[in-house]
Order: structure tokens, then sequence, then C-alpha cells
């Protein structure tokens, strides 16, 4: 719950209780002294509570006009703090929701080396669920004011806002960014906001979505380094599943988010060993120390090489991929340090 509200029901609560402690003082101290009947003590009660100057049941004796005085100036002190209370509460409501933006625009601008997702649909929603699954700080942006009730429910930081609008792309700390994925249904807008995002950050890896083979190469050209065709990749997994199904689900149990018992991950060699040193895959043994297997290795230029040799050398600015259970890719971050 929003401490604030969490405030203001705590002090909602006392201004009730205070006002219905108030009454049962009043009406059980007019039955005692005055003599009134409950019917007439809860009557007297209340318009001395109100201050709405009908007259007595029955004229007070000296001691009722002294209790009457106490009720009225505690009534007026009780009424007064509720009635500021109630008065508070409608005056803060709608700052409830600013300073919910404000904590949560200061949580972005903490963020470094973080990804910037653009549009909360099929697409975005699921990289945002995988880079939750790996404890990867993210940013949502998404235009439409409607999609802010899921934002929430979801639990992610996010930013409401046109992603063509440069502002919008700085709120969510695009500038600090390591990686954005425009997840936009319409390839017109993927486009401009990746050349918005590339002038903005040079050096940021942009992963964009296209529905159109067409609007591959247009989207490289702005700056994008992997464009996905979400159709295309869906149609030859398919085909790809009625070929070599076995296969495929292997390779579906490693991409699946908090089930697995593989997992892959992918090191810079820099994490390894020191730069200073060159090693090679059989120097560092990772087999023997963590149970992990390299089963891949990117080089300085970004070029692949799948199953390397044992002999490779690792040169700096490279990349080793590994395949492991969880457990021995944990055992593989703790050795080295890896967060």
């Amino acid at each position: 719950m929003n401490p604030l509200i969490r405030f203001f029901r705590t002090k909602i609560y006392t201004a009730v209780f205070l006002m219905v402690f108030i009454l049962l003082v009043g009406v059980v101290g007019y039955r005692l002294i005055s003599g009134y009947s409950w019917v007439d003590a809860i009557y007297m009660t209340v318009i001395t509570m109100t201050t709405v100057g009908f007259g007595e049941v029955v004229p007070l004796d000296q001691g009722s006009k002294i209790f009457t005085i106490i009720l009225i100036l505690g009534s007026v002190l009780i009424m007064g703090y509720a009635l500021s209370i109630i008065t508070e509460y409608i005056l803060s409501k709608n700052n409830i929701e600013e300073l919910k933006y404000r904590r949560m625009q200061k949580q972005i601008d903490s963020f470094k080396n973080h990804v910037v997702i653009c549009g909360y649909g099929r697409n975005g929603k699921q990289a945002a669920k995988k880079l939750l699954a790996h404890n990867k700080e993210f940013v949502v942006i998404d235009k439409n004011r409607e999609m802010e009730e899921r934002l929430q429910l979801d639990e992610v930081p996010y930013v409401i806002g046109n992603a063509n609008e440069d502002e919008v792309l700085l709120q969510a700390g695009i500038n600090r960014a390591s990686s954005f994925i425009s997840a936009l249904p319409d390839d017109a807008d993927n486009l401009f906001v990746v050349l918005s995002t590339r002038q903005i950050n040079k050096n940021i890896n942009i992963i964009s979505r296209a529905s159109h083979e067409s609007s591959y190469d247009k989207l490289k050209f702005a700056g994008a380094n992997n464009v996905i065709l979400p159709d295309k990749i869906g149609g030859d997994h398919m085909a790809s599943l009625v070929v070599v199904p076995g296969l495929m689900e292997f390779l579906d149990n490693l991409s699946i988010v908090g089930k697995s018992d593989i997992n892959v991950e992918e090191v810079a060699v820099e994490k390894l060993f020191s730069s200073g040193e060159l090693k090679t895959i059989k120097d560092l043994d990772l087999r023997k120390k963590t149970g992990c297997t390299i089963i891949g290795y990117k080089d300085e230029k970004g070029d692949y090489t799948v199953n390397p040799e044992a002999e490779l050398l690792l040169v700096p600015n490279s990349k080793i991929i590994v395949l492991g259970r969880p457990e021995q890719i944990e055992s593989l971050n703790s050795q080295y340090n890896i967060k």
C-alpha cells in the first residue's frame, strides 16, 4: 500500500474513533448528570456536537451546563480535526499519483546500463518477463494511458509518453542505457524511434521488431544492431518442430524462464582472467572447475564460432558462450565474481 494512503487511513481512523468517543461521553454524561432518557441524551449530544442551535429538551441545571460547555469545546476540537483530515485528504488525493510518479522517476534516474523497452504489447511484455527473470534493470515506454494499469500490476518501472519525442526517451534514461528494444507494432514507428535512439546514444545496442521483411534493411540502416521478424521466426519455428522436433524441444528448454534445468550464459573473457595475459579455452578448464561447457565463441569483431577448439586463443573484447545447469552457471558466476 502507498505510504501516503496508509498515513491518511491511520489519521481518518483516529478521527472516527474520537468522534465516536465524544458521542458516547455525551450520551452517558447527559444520562447520568441530567437524568435524560437514552433518546433525549442522544438528541442533546448530537445537537451539541453539531452546534445546530436547537433548544434543550428540559432546562439544564448548573452541572449539566458545565458538562455541556466541556462537550461543546471537545466536540469543536474533534470535529475540526476530522474536517481538516478530510480536507487534507481531498486536496492531497490528486498528489498521490504525482508522488508515485516522482518516486518511480527517481528509481529510473538511478539506473545505468539498463534496458529500455518501447511498447508493452505481446513482444514487449515477453521481453520484460525475460529481463525480469534475469534480474536485469529495465524501463518500459508506452504511449497508451490504458496500458498503465497493466504496467502497475506487473510492477515494472515505466514512462507514459510517445517514444518519438526525445524528451520521453531521455526520461527513460536512454542516454545511460546499454540496450534498447523497439517492440512497436508499426514499422514506421520503429524506424523513427530507432533513428532517434541512435542519435542520442551512439553506443547503445538496438534490437527492433519488424512486421515486414522490406523494413529489415531500413531499420538496419537507421541504426538497429538486430532486427527481429516475429512472424518469420514463428513460421520457421513451427516448421522446425516438424523437421527436427527433438532438437527444437531442446533449444526451447534453453530459453524457458525459471523452469529449465539447462541454461546458457555469455561471458566476457576479461571477467575470467587478467587482460594482461592470454589464455586458451583449454587453459580455462571451465568444465572441471564449474561443470559448464563452452559451446561458442564470439571474437572482437563479432564473428561467432560454434563448438570452438580447445586451443583457441581468447583475445581481449571477445566472449564465450557456456552451457550448463543453473547450479553450474551459479558456480561459474561465483568463482569469477560475475554479476
